[in-house]
């Protein structure tokens, strides 16, 4: 941390890093913020609404919260939103552990006045992570192996609703982007007439073998079980 950085956050600095000085704050105001214990200055937190990353600024006191989409690095583009920014450490841990305990988006933004909610709000009402991520697959030559699979999900009126990833080569699809232990399936194409189907995450759920005329039905009762 360099010495400007220090003039900013000496508490930060006294602390070891963002991540101490982050778990200091929260047990002084006796909340859980859910921040990994190895956590040091990369500060990325896991929840039921996408992952919650704070990084500081280095023009002025400021601790940027943003939240992505499950699935994607931090760094990913167009599937991060800011959501609000304060110098105050202690107001941070307060509203991530809020966040982390699934406390309403309007009661969060009325205890927090620094939080930036409606942007976020507006695009997971709306559902457009998902149909950017569904037009950004289709539209990469990279996933290009993957398109007469994905349009033919995207096509079923049940399943374009399901947030699409690719993961060595199979299609994800989970029920919820921002949760990671909602519904999801793998599909893998294995000659274009059999696929291999998984429920992820399921205990003791292994890949069993699909064929075409059985696929959308076959995906639509997955994601029904529960």
């Amino acid at each position: 941390m360099d010495t400007h950085r220090k003039d900013l956050y000496p508490d930060v600095t006294a602390s070891g890093g963002l991540g101490p000085a982050m778990k200091q704050a929260a047990k002084l105001r006796g909340c859980d913020t859910g921040l990994p214990p190895w956590e040091s200055d990369r500060i990325v937190i896991e929840t039921t609404r996408g992952f919650v990353s704070v990084a500081p600024a280095a023009e002025e006191r400021l601790f940027r919260v943003r939240v992505h989409i499950v699935g994607f690095a931090v760094e990913a583009p167009g599937f991060a939103w800011d959501i609000g920014s304060t110098g105050d450490l202690g107001l941070l841990v307060e509203a991530l552990a809020a966040w982390r305990e699934g406390v309403p988006l309007n009661e969060l933004k009325a205890r927090f006045e620094f939080m930036e909610l409606d942007e976020f709000a507006r695009a997971v009402e709306t559902g457009e992570p998902t149909s950017l991520q569904w037009s950004g697959l289709l539209s990469s030559d990279f996933h290009r192996g993957q398109w007469n699979l994905l349009r033919r999900l995207r096509a079923d009126e049940v399943l374009r609703n399901m947030f699409p990833s690719i993961t060595h080569g199979a299609v994800r699809l989970n029920a919820d982007p921002l949760d990671s232990t909602s519904r999801q399936v793998l599909v893998d194409e294995l000659d274009g007439e059999r696929y291999e189907v998984i429920r992820a995450g399921v205990p003791g759920a292994d890949w069993v073998e699909v064929s075409t005329g059985e696929l959308i039905a076959y995906l639509r009762a997955a994601f029904n079980k529960q």
